[in-house]
């Protein structure tokens, strides 16, 4: 919380982070920086959704199958909650994910997967390379809004049961490693290219990420992010049992 002696270069967002969305709103650039963060996280949650209901039809066993459904479910009531609270805030949800439909269609395009364990390091890989770029952002935006996303990018269980599917896969049958390490080398920079562009196409998105500077957004901070992201990114590929 700021005090009487803070520095007059205190970061924007600290100040933000002390208000509730009330407050925050008032700033027109901020209102416009969460429709579109909301929007792109929304858009997210459905597309997730879709893909692991898909995913569900590659699973080799019920049991998998099953547990896919679930965490589809998850996604889509996460997308649900982001929906009503663009409603709430007197956005149009469907407006407001639209900016991000293309591209993250394009990504997912590119990136269909070939087999049931292409599928899961892609969920693991890209949905936590996602999840981080939100979080970063999280820490920027006033209580409400950031009590929701991180609500939303609470992991629905397939972070774990990726783990278990993959690294039993690699211990049945060695070779396998080094195929899934080369697709997810491949999700690791379609994902942060997806990030980058969610960035730099939106203005007030990108302004508010590294603290409401004015003129454009900090480069260097921006790298500093991404430097965070990928070194959380090589830590699940060890969890994995690949090489990043």
């Amino acid at each position: 919380m700021e005090t009487p002696d803070t520095p007059a270069d205190t970061p924007a967002e600290t100040t933000i982070a002390a208000k509730d969305w009330a407050a925050a709103s008032a700033e027109p650039q901020y209102r416009a920086a969460v429709v579109d963060l909301l929007g792109a996280l929304a858009y997210g949650e459905l597309a997730a959704f879709e893909r692991l209901a898909e995913d569900a039809k590659l699973a080799p066993s019920l049991e998998d199958k099953a547990e896919l459904a679930a965490m589809a479910s998850a996604e889509f009531h996460h997308f649900e909650q982001l929906r009503a609270r663009l409603t709430t805030i007197e956005a149009d949800p469907t407006a407001a994910m639209e900016p991000f439909a293309a591209a993250l269609d394009e990504f997912h395009r590119q990136t269909a997967p070939s087999d049931w364990l292409e599928g899961l390091v892609k969920a693991y890989v890209g949905d936590s390379i996602a999840s981080d770029f939100y979080r970063e952002v999280a820490a920027r935006l006033d209580t409400d809004t950031r009590e929701l996303v991180l609500a939303v990018l609470d992991d629905t269980g397939h972070a774990s049961f990726a783990v278990e599917k993959v690294r039993s896969a690699i211990e049945a049958e060695p070779r396998v490693g080094g195929r899934l390490a080369l697709w997810a080398r491949r999700l690791m920079g379609e994902a942060l290219s997806q990030a980058q562009r969610v960035v730099a196409d939106r203005d007030a998105l990108s302004t508010m990420l590294v603290g409401g500077v004015a003129d454009g957004f900090d480069l260097a901070e921006v790298g500093r992010m991404f430097t965070r992201i990928t070194e959380a990114h090589t830590k699940r590929m060890a969890a994995l049992g690949l090489s990043a």
